[in-house]
């Protein structure tokens, strides 16, 4: 969805299946970060695998890939949000299931990733805060206690000034 300067919607683009949706999730990522190299297949198997050190490894490359110059004269690496939709737009274009702002009767989950026999919930933080201890807390992993899927609960807290992953931890449910 494309808005203009007044708020009103001037264009809004829906697409028609998952497959164009995860090319063009893909091609965006290529064209923002530009780094060929990264193997979105190194990242897929990991998720796969239950991998997670394979998996913090890459996106720590992911993010190491991010050009300076989007940094520049802004302070977007302030925001959570920034971290989460460089993430959410990456493994969209792998072609995984995910949903952002996964709601449950507790609160939000910043990042629901849903494969056929695992479920990995994401937390992200830029401020010294234990991530897993809020989704605990909160019991957001409960919604999916039923699906007969492993969970994994991964919480990512981001430096500002280094814009990459400080703290990378994970716990299986």
């Amino acid at each position: 969805m494309i808005v203009d300067e007044d708020g009103d919607i001037a264009y809004k683009l829906k697409l028609p299946n998952r497959e164009v949706k995860s090319s063009l999730h893909r091609f965006i990522v290529d064209y923002l970060y530009g780094d060929r190299s990264l193997r979105y297949k190194d990242l897929s198997k990991a998720l796969k695998g239950r991998d997670m050190e394979s998996f913090k490894v890459n996106l720590i490359s992911l993010f190491a890939s991010i050009p300076y110059n989007n940094f520049v004269k802004n302070n977007i690496s302030e925001y959570e949000g920034f971290y989460a939709s460089v993430l959410y737009a990456y493994l969209q274009s792998l072609g995984f299931d995910i949903e952002g702002e996964d709601v449950t009767n507790q609160g939000r989950i910043d990042l629901a990733v849903k494969l056929p026999d695992v479920i990995y919930l994401f937390e992200f933080k830029v401020i010294d805060e234990e991530p897993l201890r809020q989704m605990k807390e909160k019991g957001y992993y409960q919604k999916y206690l039923s699906s007969g899927r492993d969970i994994y609960l991964v919480g990512i807290v981001f430096d500002r000034e280094k814009r990459n992953i400080k703290n990378f931890i994970w716990e299986k449910m």
